[in-house]
């Protein structure tokens, strides 16, 4: 099976899986959304130009950072500020 298929082969509870689903996509939009919101921000605050009009043609509906597969952890760090310092583009990846 591929990447966004129902993995149940039974009808009930379908439902479920599906409204679990949404609830998860419109988890990872709005965590994606606070961060770009403050990338730009920082960005603005380190002197680079970032205009309006290239803000407006971000979207959150990216995918390189989220995880397809396995188990997510829903327990809440204590952050200061409530986000993850932001990393410098030349850090590796390894989150």
């Amino acid at each position: 099976m591929g990447v966004g298929q129902l993995y149940q082969r039974y009808q009930d509870g379908m439902e479920d899986q599906i409204g679990a689903l949404g609830l998860v996509l419109n988890a990872l939009v709005l965590f994606t959304t606070r961060y770009m919101g403050a990338a730009v921000t920082q960005l603005r605050a380190d002197g680079f130009d970032v205009r309006d009009e290239d803000v407006a043609r971000l979207s959150p509906f990216v995918r390189h950072h989220v995880n397809m597969l396995g188990r997510h952890s829903c327990q809440l760090p204590d952050l200061p500020g409530g986000l993850r310092p932001l990393r410098a583009p030349d850090t590796a990846d390894d989150a």
